[in-house]
């Protein structure tokens, strides 16, 4: 009971002499973060120790005391990373739980840190820290997988299999031209993550409330001692902007988008009706009824997981569309939305790395499949505007044909004779069947970005030399 009672009087002196007793148990409950935002207890420190070296600096508190809080500082670090530091609700975040913290172990010293500072540039330090650090290993994780689609992609630049439009067949592609159209879907995801950490690379740290501070503090320095390129301009856009966890967001969800995108392929090409894929057990697992079943349940995760990171991210534009200026305690509801968003990106990009190393590929399934569905119809019209010299639109026409009387005689393009053939144009000659294989459909795409292996493997090349 007397630990509770000292625990009170501490939250209500953090609260300030305007309140008499502290909030209630419904406002306890609803004012409180630290259970998520504890997670900031490391940037909290690195800014506090920041902070604290430019007021000594600055002569505004003296280097003694600037000691004192360092050493503190760095004590409670070592206690929350081993485990010893006890975190308190009725202190409402990691800020006072830290600041509580430090006055029982250096004393009056202790109250000088908030010199020059807010809650409100400090949570916007802390949070700005921590995103970026996320968007760094976001960076790192996504070069990971696209050197996982690099290696598949070389492996198989000439692994023929059909391309689908309207998931119908559509012409033969390589397996190698199909991974790198992922490279380029997470090469964008991972240029978004760059310019993210160039938008935001901007320290809050000193823009206090909202007005900044008459003390004499140097906000430069402090943002060089945190890694920033430089400090905020505008004090009350900095403590009301979270851009920067906006962006995140936005980038984590189009990222996820991808990897969904993906997944469902997995989860088609794995079906014994497609048969392109095996996942080993270590991404799929079984039925609890059914002995035949093999479920790709890792890519069935990673396409879920886009649900919950989409929203996230239209909790958080919701929080923010109507907010005036500058900060409003809404803000507190960012956090648990881009924690959450951050852990389930990780997860699904690990996952999907892992899963893009482990598949087999099947390529005689992949090559039956590439000539189903009349998948060269393109290449005769193509043919009979080269060779024959019909406008595209009539080559189109006569090619339908073919395909109509293909479909009749239930057979592939390749297999109707030439008579058939030169019954639907007299100018269709034996060279034909040089286009009508599936080889000789993907050998001839040699335009810039087409599937043609010798293209494909240019395209793996540029990519090697900037992953």
């Amino acid at each position: 009971m007397a630990d509770g009672n000292s625990e009170t009087k501490s939250s209500n002196q953090m609260w300030g002499g305007r309140f008499a007793s502290g909030p209630d148990a419904i406002m306890e409950e609803i004012n409180a973060s630290i259970g998520f935002d504890k997670k900031l207890y490391g940037q909290d420190i690195r800014g506090s120790i920041a902070h604290a070296t430019m007021l000594a600096h600055q002569g505004i508190i003296s280097a003694e005391d600037k000691d004192k809080i360092v050493h503190g500082l760095n004590t409670i670090l070592s206690e929350i990373e081993s485990g010893q530091f006890e975190f308190s609700r009725r202190l409402e975040d990691i800020h006072m739980n830290i600041e509580a913290r430090l006055a029982t172990l250096i004393g009056p010293a202790a109250g000088r840190l908030h010199t020059a500072r807010s809650r409100n540039d400090q949570v916007a330090l802390d949070f700005r820290l921590w995103v970026k650090e996320e968007l760094q290993r976001t960076e790192k994780a996504l070069t990971g997988l696209i050197a996982a689609f690099l290696d598949r992609a070389e492996e198989h630049a000439e692994t023929v299999m059909p391309g689908f439009t309207h998931l119908q067949t559509a012409q033969p592609v390589t397996f190698g031209h199909h991974c790198m159209a992922y490279v380029e879907m997470i090469g964008r995801d991972r240029s978004r993550v760059r310019h993210a950490i160039e938008h935001m690379d901007e320290s809050p740290i000193g823009a206090a409330a909202l007005a900044g501070t008459g003390f004499p503090i140097d906000r430069h320095m402090t943002a060089s001692a945190l890694g920033f390129a430089g400090p905020t301009r505008n004090s009350i856009d900095t403590v009301s902007d979270r851009d920067f966890a906006l962006e995140f967001l936005s980038i984590a969800a189009i990222a996820a988008t991808h990897l969904s995108r993906l997944a469902e392929e997995i989860v088609i090409w794995s079906t014994p009706q497609f048969g392109f894929i095996r996942l080993s057990d270590a991404f799929s697992t079984g039925s609890s009824i059914m002995p035949q079943k093999k479920n790709p349940d890792a890519a069935e995760l990673v396409r879920a997981k886009t649900g919950r990171i989409n929203g996230s991210l239209i909790a958080l534009l919701t929080v923010m569309k109507g907010l005036p200026l500058a900060y409003s305690k809404d803000m507190q509801e960012d956090k648990e939305q881009v924690f959450d968003a951050a852990e389930s990106l990780e997860l699904a990009v690990a996952a999907m790395t892992g899963m893009v190393r482990d598949m087999t590929i099947r390529a005689d399934r992949m090559k039956a499949a590439a000539g189903s569905g009349y998948s060269t119809a393109t290449d005769l019209a193509d043919w009979l505007v080269r060779e024959a010299g019909l406008p595209f639109r009539d080559a189109h026409h006569v090619t339908g044909r073919a395909v109509a009387l293909a479909e009749q005689k239930n057979c592939d393009l390749a297999d109707l004779s030439l008579e058939d053939l030169q019954s639907i144009h007299p100018q269709i000659t034996a060279k034909v069947f040089d286009v009508l294989t599936v080889e000789a459909s993907v050998a001839s795409r040699t335009s810039f970005g087409g599937t043609a292996p010798n293209e494909v493997r240019k395209q793996i090349a540029w990519w090697r030399a900037r992953n």
